[in-house]
This record gives structure tokens, C-alpha cells and sequence, in this order.
């Protein structure tokens, strides 16, 4: 979250400069490193929230206009479009997923002919706990959440891989740190392995994942590592139309 209030801090400079602004001026502006300054200006032109007007000069990019359509569309068509740099980066199905109402649900992807998406054999809200995606926005519950989760979606054995005990479960998703990666080793399904990546996202349960068919298991790791650039991005879009506070929380004053 820190380097995608990074990159917000620098969009916003560029809204004040319409004209353009050089690196120097950023720099004091934004108060960032130039290492710092550097990855976000980067990722800002790949994404297409700025582009470079010449040598040394920045402005904002059409992608801040593609934000302010009507009716939310600009919000999607722009998480699509980082999904399709998603897919091509990393030679593999891309989807957004997010916990809502109780219940897992993939609300974008990206896919294509040589980067297949998995063939959805069991509905993915009755398979959290064998989906990489659904593992992911279980570790993101509390307790009582996953509980009541299991309660309701009874863990079925999908494949030998399985894990259908609650309490097995639960231990397995307390193991994975704060930003870790989630997988799935052909426990959905065993044809296909894939990884999770949660996403922040305003207090919601939402992750970045990927699949691949089981013959390309030895690329899952890195191709998790090359997704992981592209939650930047996402969290960038969501702070922008503001699903997610743009300023983090104050801690709170003596009472």
C-alpha cells in the first residue's frame, strides 16, 4: 500500500501540472527518493496515468480520463486493461476476486488463447477451501468469518489434495504472513495450479491471481512474483475513485 500512495502522491502532482512537470520539480512536490520517484514514474507510464511530454517532463495520461466515465465503467475498463498487462507479463490467466455478502466471487479476469482460465468444475463459492483465490480471502477473515464460511460451504474433497478439515484448514491459512502468496497445488483441480495475492481494498477482502495448466507448475512461483508488481497498480486505481481511503487512518488521540 505504501508504494501505491506513492505513485497517488505523484498523480496528483501531475493534475496540478497540466502542461507537464520535470523530474526535479516532482521530486520536491512528492518529497520522494529518486529510486522511489523512478519505479512509480515507470509503472505511471506502463499503466498510462502519465506519459513522458519530453526529456525529463512528465504530464498526467489518459488513463485518468478513462477513470472519470460515467456509471463506473471507467473503473473497470481500467482494472481490465492492467489485467490484459497482467496476463501478457506473466504468461498466465489473471483474475480479480473479492468476499462479499459472504460468499468468494471473481468479478474480473483476463485470459486468452495460450493463458486459458480454469474450467470452473465446482462452483468457486463452494471451494474456498481448495481455491487459491478462496484460500486467500479466508486469510483475510477473522476467525468467526472463516467459521462461519465453513459452516456454510461444507469443505468437500475435490481432488487427493484436498484439505477438507476445518481445523487443518484454519491452521494451514494461519501459516501464510500478512502479503503472502496463497497456492493451490492441484488442490481445486488436477490439471491446474494456481497462487492468490491479497489486496487491501478498503477494508473488503479482494486478491490478485493466476493460473496455470499443472505441466507449467514449475513457473508458478515466478510468474507470483512477477504478478505481485501489478497490485500496485490495482491499488492505485481503487485509490483514485476512492475504494479505498486515499490518506491512512490517524491513530487515535488520547481520549
Amino acid at each position: 500500500m505504501a508504494e501505491a500512495r506513492r505513485a497517488l502522491a505523484v498523480v496528483r502532482v501531475l493534475e496540478r501540472h497540466p502542461r507537464g512537470v520535470r523530474g526535479g520539480q516532482l521530486r520536491r512536490e512528492t518529497g520522494l527518493a529518486g529510486p522511489e520517484l523512478r519505479a512509480a514514474l515507470a509503472m505511471l507510464c506502463e499503466e498510462e496515468y502519465a506519459w513522458r511530454a519530453a526529456p525529463g517532463v512528465y504530464a498526467r495520461g489518459p488513463a485518468l480520463d478513462r477513470l472519470a466515465a460515467p456509471g463506473g465503467a471507467g473503473l473497470a475498463d481500467q482494472l481490465q486493461r492492467t489485467l490484459a498487462l497482467a496476463r501478457d507479463s506473466v504468461g498466465a490467466a489473471v483474475y480479480l476476486s473479492r468476499y462479499t455478502a459472504g460468499e468468494v466471487r471473481i468479478t474480473q479476469m483476463a485470459a486468452g488463447p495460450g493463458t486459458p482460465p480454469v474450467n470452473e468444475w465446482v462452483d468457486f463459492r463452494n471451494a474456498a477451501h481448495a481455491s487459491a483465490v478462496g484460500k486467500c480471502l479466508l486469510t483475510q477473515l477473522d476467525h468467526d468469518g472463516r467459521a462461519d464460511h465453513v459452516a456454510r460451504h461444507r469443505p468437500a474433497r475435490l481432488t487427493a489434495r484436498t484439505i477438507t478439515d476445518s481445523r487443518a484448514l484454519f491452521t494451514a491459512l494461519d501459516a501464510v504472513a500478512p502479503g503472502d502468496p496463497v497456492f493451490d497445488l492441484r488442490e481445486y483441480s488436477p490439471g491446474v495450479v494456481c497462487s492468490a495475492l491479497p489486496l487491501s481494498a478498503g477494508g473488503t477482502a479482494a486478491s490478485l491471481a493466476l493460473s496455470l495448466p499443472a505441466a507449467h507448475a514449475h513457473r508458478l512461483r515466478p510468474a507470483t512474483r512477477t504478478l505481485r508488481r501489478k497490485v500496485v497498480p490495482i491499488l492505485l486505481t481503487l485509490l483514485l475513485t476512492g475504494a479505498i481511503p486515499p490518506d491512512p487512518p490517524s491513530p487515535a488521540g488520547p481520549a
